[in-house]
């Protein structure tokens, strides 16, 4: 049973993170009847610390403290992913998940489990603008940028920011019961769980291609979304055959015709659900999907969400409804 709780800080750290990791495990809520746990801030760098925000934190406990913890959380801080770490940390980590301890670590934390080798051979996350150099730095590591959390038995990581809240209350979840993690999030005034993951939040445009082959058909294809679209009609305006047009394409893109449509198609949804008042088979008709229903397949593979909901995310709940 979940008992021990340290948040382990480095220099850097960010206050919002460590907040939510203290909201979550670090408050007396016993007068709702709901768990209490033994919580500390734990330094890695010495008593005082300097936030990513200017101020100063100071605590008593060293990473000795992290001995008895039964989950040690990562806040992020906004140099983690080009910083070295304490070797002492990383050891002690190492030691918390062989004696069965749980680490989490929120959004660029997960740099710091990657070094203590903790993320080999596991899936995990961090914030989507991080998620390519957290693979890059650590390619052992099986990274999906898409996601809000991942829990990979001992390790779990998420997100950036707010995601911290989606992964501290999976974790009160899975210890306690659903009903503790909704009375938390009640009293946080959050929802207990997130539909969908945080693809639908990154700005991903498509990649273009510096060559002048496929160029000008690419340009003819964002025009014309809401035409139904051949690799063969494609081909023909590029004055190539199918098969070499698909070649040079994947050479250049680095996807297929089809991949690359359905995801111009989805961000012209997105754009349309975030700007106008349109209906979602409005939407889906203007952006080639023909039917809502379409529309809310694709939306839900690509996005890991409905149209519905991700209008009501980005516009609000009046707009939800459409």
């Amino acid at each position: 049973m979940l008992k021990n709780v340290a948040a382990v800080l480095l220099e850097d750290v960010h206050p919002f993170e460590l907040g939510v990791v203290s909201e979550i495990f670090g408050l007396d809520r016993s007068d709702d009847g709901l768990p209490v746990y033994d919580f500390a801030a734990v330094s890695a760098a010495g008593p005082v610390l300097h936030t990513h925000a200017g101020f100063t934190i100071s605590t008593p406990y060293g990473l000795e403290r992290l001995e008895d913890a039964d989950l040690i959380a990562v806040p992020t801080g906004g140099s983690y992913p080009t910083r070295e770490y304490p070797q002492e940390l990383l050891d002690a980590l190492r030691r918390a998940v062989d004696r069965g301890a749980r680490v989490l670590s929120v959004c660029t934390g997960a740099f710091v489990l990657g070094a203590a080798g903790l993320l080999d051979g596991r899936r995990c996350t961090t914030h989507w603008r991080h998620a390519r150099a957290l693979a890059e730095r650590y390619p052992r590591a099986l990274v999906d940028p898409d996601v809000l959390y991942v829990d990979e038995g001992p390790v779990i990581t998420s997100a950036g920011t707010a995601a911290a809240i989606d992964a501290c209350l999976h974790v009160v979840r899975q210890e306690h019961g659903p009903e503790t993690a909704n009375s938390i999030a009640r009293r946080m005034v959050v929802p207990p769980h997130r539909d969908g993951g945080q693809a639908q939040y990154i700005d991903r445009p498509l990649p273009r291609t510096s060559c002048d082959t496929v160029g000008e058909v690419l340009a003819w294809m964002e025009r014309h979304l809401d035409v139904e679209l051949t690799v063969e009609q494609l081909a023909a305006r590029a004055h190539m055959s199918p098969r070499t047009f698909a070649r040079r394409f994947q050479q250049e893109t680095g996807t297929t015709p089809y991949r690359w449509l359905l995801r111009q198609r989805v961000l012209l949804s997105q754009e349309l659900l975030e700007t106008t008042d349109e209906t979602v088979d409005a939407i889906a008709g203007s952006a080639g999907f023909g039917n809502a229903a379409a529309l809310r397949h694709h939306f839900l593979r690509t996005l890991g969400t409905t149209p519905h909901a991700y209008r009501r995310t980005f516009r609000g709940p009046l707009h939800g409804v459409a």
